[in-house]
């Protein structure tokens, strides 16, 4: 039974921290109130720094291969009489850091704090009921080791398959034979490959790359022992149909957290954003129920950021919010921050019963972004391989959705900008409200009432804002009257909506359809005067306009 247990220390977990045992008694409350991190013993801390140390190595080692290869095959290296020293000595390294893990075990098998959580992650894997998952969430640890919680397979899904859910793809254009136009541009295709699987996504999405993670990890940890201990977080394993296991957190407001606790938050973070310091934060300190997730390669949730894979884990967290938390889709509102607009977009499109949809610095499309970064020589290959790999065609999916959106503009945003902050009309925001609203409102948004939004949009000033809303004489009433009229008067049944596109404004004014315009536009949007990585405070989450 010792060498049992020592053995699972061996190739146990990480342990970072524990919180507060619910099964404490009454005598010993006070001293299990107090979480702390984790304190290893001197040969486990040590060993741990070693095993550690090497796997940054391994890491660099694998990032930078290619080049290193290349370098060895040139200076002749690479041959059978060299090799041969070189795998000795990799053989020899990897016996030396397994008997390092043996000492680290036997470090952590002398600690009882450990042998306490081992035994209870054990327990839990073997029968996972409510009791035993309930202690062992008194423990964060390495989340590879975590039971998973919730798999795709367990609900009937329509929308899911071992193949994925189903994304928009691009069509490219022309008529050319799809044989013809393969061959043509396979060159180009084995390129976009290459730079996609390796610089590329690292680039798309930095919160990925695996040294930036280790920098990060006390201040992620911290963000995680606030949301277990301060608002009661739940930590859950998601398994999406492709098998990637994503990492969640849950804080439940329904019992006493008021009306807005009734409402479920999902949020969806940026390209390096993770759910212990990211947007979660905003909805929490509004009150209502939030629910954070991982992208893929993020945290603990496994896998790589690809479209794909995003969507599968998006559809993923809302099945496991309406199946284990039970929470109806009326009831759910996307929060979304920077890129996360893409797997926003993608749900309220998916599921089009979702309350509401906030998007805050967001952008219409990945490509005219991609293309500020690149070379102009890069061009074509640039837009070939966004539109095959990393399509995040925000503005397309949006379209699909009839619910309520609101977009939340940096007026000094430097990120989803063409040109730079200097320039307000270059961000990418305003083509995601022009896109939206003239899908919406065909009519009203004509030439001139495109015209008098941008020169809304010039304004970066609550002030500036203001004097163009009265420069038209916009009346809100009127407008709302309008477009109340036109939807009664449309509406198939007293409970069903008009679907969009309207075409109210067939037949009005220019200046009428220029204060509808602004109206709608004011509506829609809303700026807020700050740059782009700068949190969100809850007096700024406000929920869409409806009418």
């Amino acid at each position: 039974m010792a060498g049992w247990m020592w053995l699972r220390c061996v190739f146990g977990p990480h342990l970072q921290r524990i919180h507060r045992d619910p099964t404490s008694t009454w005598m010993t409350a006070h001293i299990a109130r107090m979480a702390f991190n984790y304190q290893p013993g001197n040969l486990e801390k040590h060993t741990d720094s070693i095993l550690g140390w090497a796997s940054a190595l391994w890491y660099l080692s694998y990032c930078s291969s290619p080049v290193l290869l290349c370098y060895l095959y040139g200076k002749g290296y690479i041959c059978s009489t060299k090799l041969a020293p070189v795998s000795q000595y990799v053989a020899t390294t990897l016996l030396c850091l397994l008997g390092v893990a043996c000492l680290r075990g036997w470090g952590r098998w002398k600690n009882p704090q450990y042998v306490k959580f081992i035994s209870i992650l054990d327990e839990a894997k073997k029968n996972p009921s409510p009791e035993n998952k309930k202690k062992l969430k008194c423990y964060t640890f390495d989340f590879s080791h975590w039971p998973a919680d919730f798999s795709w397979s367990e609900v009937s899904n329509p929308k899911a398959t071992k193949a994925g859910v189903s994304l928009l793809k691009h069509k490219p254009r022309g008529t050319t034979d799809a044989a013809l136009r393969s061959v043509r541009t396979l060159p180009c295709h084995v390129i976009s490959f290459l730079i996609v699987h390796t610089f590329g996504r690292r680039m798309l999405y930095p919160g990925s790359v695996g040294l930036l993670q280790k920098a990060m990890r006390p201040m992620l940890q911290q963000g995680m022992a606030k949301l277990i201990e301060q608002y009661g977080g739940q930590r859950n394993k998601l398994v999406a149909c492709d098998g990637n296991e994503i990492d969640t957190m849950f804080v439940d407001r329904r019992d006493g957290g008021g009306s807005n606790g009734r409402t479920l938050v999902i949020c969806c973070e940026g390209n390096a954003g993770f759910y212990e310091v990211g947007c979660m934060n905003t909805p929490l300190e509004g009150g209502y129920s939030v629910l954070g997730w991982n992208h893929p390669g993020f945290g603990g949730s496994t896998g790589v950021p690809f479209p794909q894979n995003e969507a599968n884990a998006m559809d993923a967290v809302i099945q496991f919010a309406v199946h284990k938390l039970k929470f109806r889709l009326e009831s759910i509102i996307i929060y979304a921050w920077s890129i996360g607009g893409f797997t926003a977009s993608w749900a309220v499109m998916s599921y089009p019963e979702i309350q509401s949809v906030v998007l805050d610095a967001c952008f219409d499309d990945l490509l005219p972004l991609a293309l500020k970064v690149m070379p102009d020589s890069w061009r074509s290959l640039v837009q070939y391989t966004v539109r095959q790999y990393v399509n995040l065609n925000v503005s397309e999916q949006l379209l699909k959705y009839q619910g309520p959106v609101l977009l939340v503009r940096r007026t000094r945003d430097e990120i989803i900008t063409t040109t730079g902050p200097e320039d307000i009309m270059a961000n990418r925001g305003n083509d995601l409200l022009l896109k939206l609203l003239q899908f919406r409102y065909p009519n009203i948004m004509s030439y001139e009432g495109v015209c008098v939004v941008r020169e809304w949009l010039q304004a970066s000033t609550p002030v500036a804002e203001a004097s163009v809303y009265s420069a038209y004489q916009v009346d809100d009433e009127w407008c709302e009257s309008i477009l109340l009229s036109y939807k009664k008067d449309n509406d198939a049944t007293v409970d069903s909506d008009v679907v969009f596109p309207w075409n109210v404004g067939e037949k009005m004014l220019i200046k009428e359809r220029q204060q509808l315009a602004l109206f709608l536009a004011r509506n829609h949007m809303r700026n807020f005067e700050t740059t782009h990585c700068t949190p969100l405070p809850a007096s700024e989450f406000r929920m869409p306009w409806v009418l």
